[in-house]
């Protein structure tokens, strides 16, 4: 038990990965994280052809469609389920056509994280003012800058979250897209906050923080049967706005993380905290 481990935070009470980014994602009894992250985890991403931007759900008055679709690793391959409950292998010739045919937007399916790729993202409080139709300026950020190689996460190679948090929020971990949710039944909300620069222990892995998440309007937004949820980001606006070395004054949830030591990390596995 992880309250009988020197250090103890939690444990590692739910693993996840997102095959495509900005789709539903698939829960999993353990996972392979190595400098990239989780193995398999936002390996591909659809780009708009006409900017060469990466379709996000964080301007959801263009992609928030993209929050209908989920995605499992298939074998070596990812296989998308689309709104209408049909299925395409990500690689298929007609998986291009039927995505944008789906989304409405035309999209191409991309497995190369192009460089200085970027994605558009307005601010959260204009899209919860103005509504998710509404046009409303945004910012283009590059992302993956924290992370070595090709995948298409938006900062870190992990992003993990306590239940405290999420407790304290009233909003479900699926709204946050994390990898790790971290058990703390006897947690502080917002504690993620103080394990930047901590060495983070769960399994054979070695993680350090390195910046708080900052939140956009993706957690807000309809996920599968999940309805609309404002106060998902309101809370963390009200409550936890800090210093994002590099982004600014921001509302915060969560963690992002590095992989000092790669290897396996289970369900149930404890979550130790080191200087």
């Amino acid at each position: 038990m992880a309250e009988h481990v020197p250090g103890a935070v939690g444990t590692a009470l739910a693993l996840r990965r997102y095959p495509v980014k900005s789709m539903l994602g698939e829960d999993l009894d353990e996972v392979e994280l190595g400098a990239a992250g989780v193995d398999g985890d936002r390996v591909l991403a659809l780009i708009d052809p006409t900017t060469g931007r990466v379709a996000t759900a964080k301007h959801p008055r263009l992609w928030r469609a993209l929050l209908q679709c989920s995605a499992a690793r298939n074998g070596a391959g990812v296989r998308i389920t689309l709104p209408d409950g049909r299925t395409v292998a990500a690689h298929d010739d007609g998986a291009d056509r039927a995505l944008s045919d789906a989304l409405g937007r035309e999209v191409r399916v991309a497995a190369a994280r192009p460089e200085g790729a970027e994605v558009e993202r307005p601010d959260p409080e204009d899209v919860l003012e103005h509504g998710v139709e509404a046009e409303v300026p945004f910012a283009t950020l590059e992302i993956a800058q924290g992370t070595p190689g090709g995948t298409f996460v938006d900062y870190a190679p992990v992003h993990l979250i306590t239940t405290a948090t999420l407790d304290h929020i009233g909003a479900e971990a699926l709204r946050y897209r994390p990898n790790l949710v971290v058990g703390t039944p006897d947690g502080t909300p917002f504690a993620e906050n103080d394990w930047v620069g901590r060495e983070i222990a769960v399994g054979d892995v070695l993680l350090r923080g390195t910046l708080p998440t900052p939140r956009c309007s993706v957690p807000t937004l309809e996920h599968g049967d999940l309805p609309r949820a404002p106060h998902a980001v309101r809370t963390p606006m009200a409550e936890n706005r800090i210093e994002v070395p590099g982004f600014g004054v921001l509302p915060c949830a969560g963690l992002y993380a590095e992989v000092l030591v790669g290897g396996t990390v289970r369900v149930g596995d404890p979550v130790t905290l080191r200087v």
